[in-house]
């Protein structure tokens, strides 16, 4: 397990020979041992390609590449820290609120257009994260920032979740997600209830939530 909580902001990790860690650049605190932070040039897994893409996709915050032997303790702008644990599925988060993963885990970018056309566009825009965003796909454990606590929240088929799209964090499993609204009438005129759109997310998996409507 290379990830451990020290409190809602810190998390310690492990580093051993042979197996690396990303991070984001200039988010380590403190750390023992003979670690290594190098700045990486192509922003994380997948090889120059991928690098491009992120770059296009405008999803290539600056990463370091943690390697060595000894415990790190990251952290960054005193946001609330998740660690998410993926066993072989996608995770799908923006970059800028990847605070350190695991080596093992393959990244890469999604057009969000490729989940629901148009809408998946729309949503985009919406919540904030633009036409694309990250996806960590693999065994292994990812560290991921947010604002006020993390809430997961489990999705079934039968159970579909709708989420505030300024409160999104991530999601993972076999989940479909869609832009719904609810305008009316109130909304027009401005004296509605400010919940005129949801993320309607379906399928098997999960959705982070966070405690705010406060983007990062």
């Amino acid at each position: 397990m290379t990830f451990r909580e020290i409190n809602s902001k810190m998390v310690e990790a492990t580093v051993v020979p042979g197996q690396r860690l990303f991070s984001q650049r200039g988010a380590m605190l403190a750390y023992r041992g003979e670690v290594s932070f190098t700045p990486n040039v192509q922003g994380g897994q997948g090889g120059v390609m991928s690098m491009i893409g992120r770059r296009l996709a405008n999803e290539d915050t600056p990463l370091m590449t943690v390697e060595g032997s000894g415990t790190v303790l990251f952290g960054h702008g005193g946001h609330h820290v998740q660690v998410i644990r993926l066993s072989g599925d996608t995770l799908y988060v923006e970059a800028d609120r990847l605070l350190a993963f695991e080596g093992t885990l393959q990244q890469g970018t999604m057009f969000l257009g490729s989940q629901g056309g148009v809408m998946g566009m729309v949503r985009g825009q919406v919540s904030g994260q633009g036409l694309f965003t990250t996806t960590l796909k693999g065994q292994g454990a990812v560290a991921v920032m947010a604002h006020g606590g993390v809430f997961e929240v489990p999705i079934t088929p039968q159970r579909p979740v709708h989420v505030d799209p300024q409160a999104y964090v991530a999601h993972h499993g076999d989940v479909r997600n869609k832009l719904s609204t609810a305008l009316g009438w109130r909304d027009m005129v401005g004296r509605g209830s400010g919940e005129a759109f949801q993320l309607e997310l379906s399928g098997s998996g999960a959705v982070f939530v966070q405690a705010s409507e406060e983007k990062l």
